[in-house]
């Protein structure tokens, strides 16, 4: 089996990217970066391994690097407070959600193989413009789709924007993919795949008559008020799953 992707966690939360790429066996979180406390705290429990750094802001490939950490994959829900219908609504330009640019440098800085982000449906009127624009700077396609916890079989909506970039060589590839079949395999995972679907629908748990607790996230994190940081992670399980049967040919190709 190959390594485990590495994963650098932005705008962490509570570890749900972590724990959804987590669960597909093909990721490994290498660090997080959070700046709230208790969210800090939740992390140290359940990755007490995995470094946490407490300001995107301030953090830095060569501060990465001189710490020994290699990243393959950027993940990250960055704040939506201004692009959220239930926000500020001045878009991603504003003071919280413009940090979406903290994460344009990183990845630029780190150059990772995959950038999977997350924010509030919102973004397609309200900034998805600006990302495709930074990503495309760095020379990174993208893919994205809205994709609701009830698509997964939850009894709640919480409908989100998720976005994969990749290398744009790999878009530009005529070998096996073809211009147009990369991104087309990347998503067929999650399109196509009944049992795909189904396995990830399967980790959906009502808990104490609350609809907004999944399986895997810690109960009683809704009285604590840090529900919110959190993303649901079935779905990045299964995005997770898509991007690992995407790498397959390419890795079978490259094998001796």
């Amino acid at each position: 089996m190959s390594e485990p992707l590495h994963v650098l966690d932005l705008f962490s939360g509570i570890g749900g990217f972590s724990l959804g790429l987590e669960r597909t066996g093909g990721f490994r979180t290498v660090a997080f970066c959070e700046i709230d406390p208790f969210c800090r705290r939740v992390l140290a429990k359940h990755w007490p391994e995995v470094p946490c750094y407490d300001d995107i802001r301030t953090l830095t490939a060569d501060r990465l690097r001189a710490d020994g950490i290699a990243v393959d994959v950027i993940c990250g829900g960055f704040p939506c407070q201004d692009i959220s219908n239930g926000g500020h609504r001045v878009g991603i330009g504003g003071e919280r959600s413009g940090l979406w640019s903290e994460i344009a440098r990183l990845s630029g800085e780190l150059r990772p193989d995959f950038i999977i982000l997350e924010n509030v449906a919102a973004l397609l009127g309200r900034g998805l413009g600006r990302v495709l624009g930074d990503l495309a700077a760095l020379w990174y396609d993208a893919e994205w789709h809205c994709l609701s916890a009830s698509d997964l079989g939850a009894p709640h909506e919480r409908d989100r924007i998720w976005i994969v970039a990749y290398p744009e060589t790999l878009r530009r590839d005529e070998g096996q993919w073809g211009a147009e079949g990369w991104g087309r395999l990347l998503w067929a995972g999650i399109h196509d795949s009944p049992s795909a679907w189904s396995s990830a629908a399967n980790n959906h748990e009502v808990r104490s008559g609350l609809v907004r607790i999944v399986h895997g996230l810690p109960d009683h994190v809704d009285r604590l008020g840090v529900l919110g940081n959190a993303v649901v992670p079935q779905i990045p399980e299964m995005i997770g799953r898509a991007i690992l049967a995407s790498r397959a040919p390419c890795i079978a190709e490259a094998a001796p």
